[in-house]
């Protein structure tokens, strides 16, 4: 029998370059997801193609909120529609009970066409149209106001409308983390937000409800949710004494991690990023000693990535190999950072679909676009992949879906295997039509010939 052969290589070594963990390190390969086939999924669908998993965010799902539930008696959770809004992944979560958690009219508008009730809504951001406020308090949607011109706009909807509606207000703080998240919401320790609240209170049409704030995004230290709790309660007492008046809910937002790979840490997720429960713990363990019984207000946590992050998957394929001037192997698939825009940010977990022999080496894996940029994973361990091979790229349900962008192709299938075992798609590939069904052509333009 004869071996396969491997073409020899040389690889350049540079002295006093390398950290004391090494190169980055991956072997794994991965046949199939939940019972299917990897090669069933391309054949079916086409590649690339992202795939996700009704019962992984179930499962997430209700471990969080039992934990959470199991640590504060009125703990609520609302959906981050930003995390991930296709209609299929909303709508298992709110099976769940989950509500709804927007940050724009157009995702208010999604919510409402899935069958969300206005009041099962909360309406976040930093940009509110007048009539996207006319309808949220129309239909009695919690809406967290950003800034003193907002404040204005709060009114004007109202006044409109002839009603005194109900609103909270988003606050940022010094957490200890940073760079701090300044730029969303009203300041706690330059007194920004008291007097928001303070203008609020002497408004004819508006009352204030809540607190809310969301203190950044892939959180890695649950201390910070400690802090936020301690600011925000002392807020909430001072504005109750002050105005006599009762805060309803406090909204803590999200930001906890998934367990991806922040570019530039050197520890694989399992060891770097802490468990869900400690955050929650941080949040819920703080209310407790601050508040006494009798003023537990709601606690809303707006969760996106924890849950639907490890859900999901990309299937790619490798379409060409090529060695760079330098000598570093480098691979050429099919999706390309239009579809991966959080490849800014995470070293993907990258498998491939079945054992392969050979020397494994560092290599560069670039995506399809006429763009330099279009750079998927800087590094990635690999043993010498074969045109043709699928790679499997994780952890994929978090924005992906929702920051991709229709640049030089199509954006492709995304399917759900379902818990009764099935597949199905539950978004199409794009067509031309997509693309250009907005468009059009004056006149005088249509006419020229070669």
């Amino acid at each position: 029998m004869k071996k396969e052969y491997i073409k020899p290589y040389i690889r350049k070594q540079t002295a006093g370059v390398m950290n004391k963990f090494g190169v980055s390190y991956n072997k794994g390969h991965r046949e199939e997801i939940e019972g299917f086939h990897i090669g069933d999924f391309t054949e079916k669908f086409g590649s690339p193609v992202f795939v996700l998993s009704e019962k992984v965010i179930r499962e997430r799902y209700r471990k969080i909120y039992s934990y959470f539930s199991s640590k504060y008696p009125k703990a609520k959770m609302s959906w981050s529609y930003k995390t991930n809004y296709l209609d299929a992944v909303c709508s298992v979560l709110h099976q769940e009970g989950e509500t709804a958690e927007v940050v724009s009219d157009f995702e208010y508008q999604k919510a409402r066409r899935l069958g969300v009730p206005g009041k099962k809504i909360i309406y976040n951001g930093p940009y509110k149209p007048l009539e996207s406020l006319i309808v949220a308090f129309k239909e009695g949607a919690m809406v967290n106001l950003d800034n003193f011109d907002e404040i204005i706009k709060a009114e004007e909807a109202a006044k409109k409308l002839d009603i005194k509606a109900s609103v909270g207000i988003r606050v940022n703080m010094d957490t200890g983390v940073y760079p701090q998240w300044s730029r969303f919401g009203f300041n706690i320790e330059n007194n920004n937000a008291f007097n928001a609240v303070k203008r609020i209170q002497h408004s004819e049409y508006l009352h204030l409800e809540g607190i809310h704030c969301h203190i950044g995004t892939f959180m890695m230290e649950p201390s910070a949710y400690k802090e936020a709790v301690k600011k925000i309660v002392q807020l909430m007492r001072r504005i109750e004494k002050e105005f006599e008046i009762s805060i309803s809910y406090l909204d803590f937002g999200g930001g906890f991690p998934s367990k991806n790979i922040l570019k530039g840490t050197y520890l694989p997720p399992e060891v770097a990023i802490q468990p869900v429960e400690n955050f929650i713990d941080a949040i819920t363990d703080t209310l407790l000693e601050e508040l006494e019984p009798k003023e537990y207000p709601e606690v809303y946590l707006e969760t996106g990535r924890a849950i639907v992050d490890e859900a999901g998957w990309l299937i790619t394929t490798v379409d060409a190999v090529k060695r760079l001037p330098d000598g570093t192997k480098s691979y050429i698939i099919d999706a390309g950072v239009n579809l991966l825009y959080t490849s800014a940010w995470y070293n993907y977990h990258v498998e491939i679909d079945r054992e392969i022999h050979g020397a494994y080496e560092n290599s560069i894996i670039y995506g399809p676009l006429c763009m330099n940029i279009d750079v998927v994973v800087e590094s990635a361990f690999l043993p010498p992949l074969p045109k043709g091979t699928r790679l499997i790229l994780s952890p994929m349900g978090a924005y992906n879906m929702t920051q991709w962008m229709q640049f030089i192709r199509y954006r492709p299938a995304v399917v759900m295997i379902l818990e009764d075992g099935t597949v199905e798609q539950i978004r199409r590939p794009e067509t031309l039509q997509d693309i250009v069904g907005p468009e059009s052509v004056p006149e005088k333009l249509k006419r020229f010939q070669f």
